[in-house]
C-alpha cells in the first residue's frame, strides 16, 4: 500500500524536473493567472471554451436573469448533456445526471464550489443531501471533457463548478425579493467594499416554500462572508466561510401508484422533519511567482449535520417496518406509529496546491499544471427509532456507525499549443484508503484502492472562429465507504466503476451572432456500479453490474439577432441545449438482481433513468435596455426505471415506465429607464403539465404550475 499511495506524489516532483529540463524562456500567454482570479476555475470565461480540449459549458449571470431561474436544476437544464431531476422543488436535494448516468443525489457528478469541493463526502459517499442557494452564485462551469483529470475523484460524468462573486472594491450590494403562490417567499442582499485593506463581500438569503407535495413546508436560510486581500505585489489571498441551515418538513417517500391516482400531490406523512447545518470554510493563496508561474494554495474544511425524521422510507413501507410494532398501519400514523431518526454527521478537512506554468516546451507554447491534494472526511451515522409520531428520543438504535476515508491525489495536465493544432495529455492518481466501525457490535475492518486515471485532449483550428476538438479519458467514481465495507466487519469485492470515455465535436461561430458545440460521445464502462433495483427497499443492494455502453449526441446552440448586426439597440435570441443519448444499455452478460427476478437476463436492457432525449430551448425579446421576454420549453423523454425496464407501473409505485414532458416556462424582467432595478415575473409550468419525476422511493411528482414576482436591484 506504501508504494501504491507514494505514486500519488510521484509525479509532483517529476513535473518540476520536467520545469526545470524544459527549453524555453518563460513567456506570458492568454492564460496567465492575474492575482485578481485567484480562484480555482475550471473553465473561466466564455470565450475560453474556444480551445477546451472537451465539451463544457458554462452559464453565465445573464442566463440566470432571463430566465429568473427557479432552482439549480432548472438552470443546469440549459446546458446539453445534463439532466437534472427535482424533488422537492427547490433543488435543496439535486439528483444531477450526465450522458445517461443516474441522476440519483448526483452521485456520478463532481461538484465544486470555486474549484474546491461542495459535496460532504466525496470519497466516502457523494451523495447529495443539501445544496447551497443558487442566488449565492454568479455563474456556473460544466465540464465533461478529458481535461476533467485536473479535478476528482469522480471523473465518469463531469464536473459541475460553481462561481461566487468577488469581492468589491468600491462599496456597493444588491437586494433581491420575490414572492409566489404556493407559499413562496425568498429574499437575498449583498453588501461589500474595501476595509483596512481587506475586500469583503457578504451575502445572506432566506427562502420558505409549501413545496410541491402537501406537508411539505421548507424553510432554507444562508450566509457566507469573502474576504480578499493583496499581501504583496505577486500574493494573492482570498478566504470565504458560509453558514446554511434547513428546517423543513418534508418526506423521503414517494407514493404508491393508488395514491398518486387519488392525489398526486398528496403526502400523508405530515410528521416527517428534515433538520441540516451546514458550515464551510476556505482559505487560498495565489502566488505569482514569475509573470508565468503561478502556485495556488488552498485549505478548506465542511461540518455538515442532517437530522431526518420520517415514518417511511419508501411507499413499500406504510407506514413503518417490523420495529415499530405499536404502529398497525396507515389509520395509527399520527398516534401510535413512531418514527425513524436517520441521523448524520460529516467532517471533511483537505489541503491542495496547483502550480500553473507557461513556458515553451517542445516546440510549442505550452500551459502546464500539476496539482497534489490531501483528504480526509469522517461520517457518524446513527439511526434512532422513536416510540412516537413527533417522538425524537431513542426506542431502538438500530445503527451506530463510524466511517472514515483517507484519500491522496495528484495530477499533470499539459497543453501543449502548435499554432492551429494543439495537444493536452494528462493522468491523475487517486489513493484511497476506506474504514468502517459498527460501534454497537465493535466490528471493524478497512480496504484501500488506487486508481492511475489518465486522459487525452486535442483541438485544430478549421479558422480563427471554428475548432474541433477530440479525446479520450479513464472515467473513475470510487466505491462507497458502505458498498465497500460492510456492517459485519468484512469488505466486498465491489470494484471502483471505471469507464473509457470518448468524444468528438466542433465548436465556434461560423458566422456572427451564431455559436455552436456540438458532439458525439461513447462511454464504455469495464465496471458500472448501478442498483439492482433502483427502488430502495426492494431487496436492492449495489452491484458490479459489469459493462455497460453509453453513446449519443449533444448539441448547444446560440444565436443573436444584435450580435448578427441585423438589429441595433433590441434583439431577438434564441437557444437551445439538445441531448441524445441512443444507447445506455447493459452489453455484458447480466441477470437481474430485484428479488424475484433473479434469473432473468437484462442484458441489451436500458439503464434506468436515462431517457434518450433531453431538450431546452428558448426565445427571447430585449427592447432596449428596459425589456426582456423569454419563453422557454423543456423536454424529458420516457425513461425506465429499473434493469428489467418494466413498462406497466407496479402497487408501490417503484418500477413502471415513466412518460415524457414538456414543460413550459415564462419570465418578463422590466428595468425601468435601463436603471440599477429590475422588476420581474415568472411562471413556472405555465400549462399545468401533471408529470412524475422519479420513483425510486415511490412516485414524485414535479413541479405544477407556479409564479412568482420580485425585484432585484444593485446600489
Amino acid at each position: 500500500m506504501a508504494n501504491d499511495r507514494n505514486a500519488c506524489w510521484a509525479l509532483a516532483p517529476a513535473l518540476l524536473a520536467l520545469l526545470s529540463a524544459a527549453p524555453g524562456s518563460a513567456q506570458e500567454g492568454d492564460q496567465t493567472v492575474r492575482m485578481a482570479e485567484a480562484d480555482i476555475v475550471v473553465i473561466g470565461e466564455r470565450a475560453n471554451l474556444l480551445h477546451i480540449p472537451g465539451s463544457g459549458a458554462t452559464i453565465e449571470a445573464e442566463d440566470l436573469e432571463r430566465a429568473r431561474v427557479f432552482s439549480v436544476n432548472e438552470a443546469l437544464r440549459q446546458t446539453p448533456g445534463v439532466y437534472p431531476r427535482d424533488e422537492e422543488g427547490l433543488g435543496l436535494r439535486p439528483n444531477i445526471g450526465i450522458r445517461g448516468l443516474s441522476p440519483t443525489r448526483s452521485s456520478e457528478v463532481l461538484l465544486l464550489e470555486d474549484g474546491l469541493p461542495l459535496t460532504y463526502g466525496p470519497y466516502g459517499d457523494n451523495a447529495t443531501y443539501s445544496h447551497p442557494p443558487l442566488r449565492r452564485f454568479e455563474r456556473i462551469e460544466i465540464l465533461k471533457g478529458a481535461s476533467q483529470v485536473r479535478f476528482g475523484p469522480h471523473t465518469v460524468g463531469g464536473v459541475v463548478n460553481y462561481i461566487s462573486p468577488d469581492a468589491p472594491t468600491e462599496f456597493g450590494g444588491s437586494l433581491f425579493v420575490a414572492g409566489g403562490d404556493h407559499g413562496y417567499g425568498e429574499a437575498a442582499a449583498s453588501l461589500g467594499g474595501e476595509i483596512a485593506d481587506f475586500r469583503l463581500l457578504g451575502h445572506a438569503s432566506t427562502t420558505v416554500f409549501d413545496g410541491v407535495r402537501d406537508n411539505h413546508g421548507l424553510e432554507f436560510a444562508d450566509y457566507s462572508l469573502r474576504a480578499e486581500r493583496t499581501l504583496a505585489p505577486g500574493h494573492e489571498l482570498i478566504a470565504r466561510v458560509a453558514i446554511n441551515r434547513e428546517n423543513s418538513q418534508v418526506s423521503y417517500s414517494g407514493l404508491t401508484q393508488a395514491e398518486f391516482d387519488a392525489d398526486p400531490y398528496g403526502n400523508p406523512f405530515q410528521n416527517d422533519r428534515f433538520e441540516t447545518q451546514r458550515y464551510t470554510g476556505a482559505i487560498t493563496h495565489a502566488w505569482e511567482i514569475s509573470p508565468s508561474l503561478t502556485l495556488r494554495t488552498s485549505a478548506y474544511s465542511l461540518y455538515f449535520n442532517r437530522d431526518w425524521w420520517r415514518q417511511s422510507s419508501n411507499s413499500g413501507q406504510r407506514p413503518n417496518d417490523s420495529t415499530d410494532p405499536a404502529c398497525g398501519g396507515m389509520a395509527n400514523l399520527d398516534t401510535t406509529c413512531g418514527t425513524e431518526g436517520r441521523l448524520r454527521e460529516y467532517h471533511q478537512y483537505g489541503v491542495e496546491s496547483r502550480l500553473s506554468w507557461e513556458t515553451e516546451f517542445l516546440g510549442a507554447d505550452a500551459s502546464i499544471e500539476t496539482g497534489a491534494r490531501w483528504h480526509t472526511e469522517r461520517q457518524s451515522r446513527l439511526q434512532v427509532n422513536a416510540d412516537t409520531p413527533t417522538g425524537r428520543t431513542p426506542g431502538v438504535i438500530a445503527e451506530n456507525n463510524l466511517r472514515n476515508a483517507d484519500a491522496l491525489s495528484a495530477f499533470v495536465l499539459a497543453d501543449l499549443d502548435f499554432g492551429r493544432f494543439s495537444i493536452s495529455p494528462g493522468v491523475r492518481v487517486e489513493s484511497i484508503e476506506y474504514e468502517r466501525t459498527n460501534r454497537l457490535t465493535a466490528a471493524t475492518a478497512s480496504t484501500d484502492l488506487t486508481e492511475v486515471i489518465p486522459g487525452l485532449g486535442l483541438t485544430f483550428d478549421l479558422n480563427d472562429d471554428l475548432v474541433v476538438y477530440a479525446g479520450v479519458h479513464r472515467g473513475f467514481s470510487p466505491p462507497r465507504i458502505e458498498d465497500i465495507v460492510t456492517n459485519a466487519g468484512g469488505t466486498v469485492d465491489l470494484d471502483a466503476e471505471e469507464s473509457i470515455n470518448w468524444e468528438l465535436g466542433l465548436r465556434g461561430s461560423p458566422r456572427a451572432g451564431l455559436d455552436i458545440d456540438v458532439g458525439a460521445f461513447v462511454m464504455d464502462f469495464e465496471n458500472q456500479i448501478v442498483p439492482a433495483s433502483v427502488a430502495g427497499g426492494v431487496g436492492a443492494t449495489l452491484t458490479s453490474a459489469g459493462e455497460t455502453r453509453h453513446s449519443g449526441v449533444e448539441a448547444d446552440v446560440r444565436y443573436s439577432l444584435r450580435d448578427a448586426g441585423l438589429m441595433q439597440t433590441d434583439d431577438i435570441y434564441f437557444r437551445t441545449a439538445l441531448t441524445w443519448v441512443g444507447e445506455a444499455e447493459f452489453v455484458g452478460t447480466r441477470f437481474s438482481n430485484i428479488s424475484g427476478f433473479g434469473g432473468v437476463s437484462v442484458s441489451g436492457n436500458r439503464l434506468p433513468y436515462a431517457p434518450e432525449w433531453i431538450a431546452s430551448a428558448a426565445i427571447g425579446y430585449a427592447r432596449g435596455e428596459w425589456l426582456n421576454l423569454q419563453a422557454e420549453v423543456q423536454y424529458t423523454g420516457e425513461m425506465f426505471t429499473d434493469d428489467l425496464n418494466t413498462v406497466a407501473p407496479i402497487a408501490n409505485g417503484q418500477r413502471g415506465l415513466i412518460e415524457d414532458s414538456t414543460i413550459l416556462n415564462l419570465a418578463a424582467n422590466f428595468t425601468p429607464g435601463g436603471g440599477d432595478t429590475t422588476f420581474f415575473v415568472t411562471v413556472k409550468n405555465a400549462t399545468d403539465e401533471l408529470y412524475i419525476v422519479d420513483r425510486a422511493r415511490g412516485i414524485l411528482p414535479g413541479a405544477p404550475r407556479l409564479w412568482q414576482a420580485g425585484v432585484s436591484l444593485d446600489f
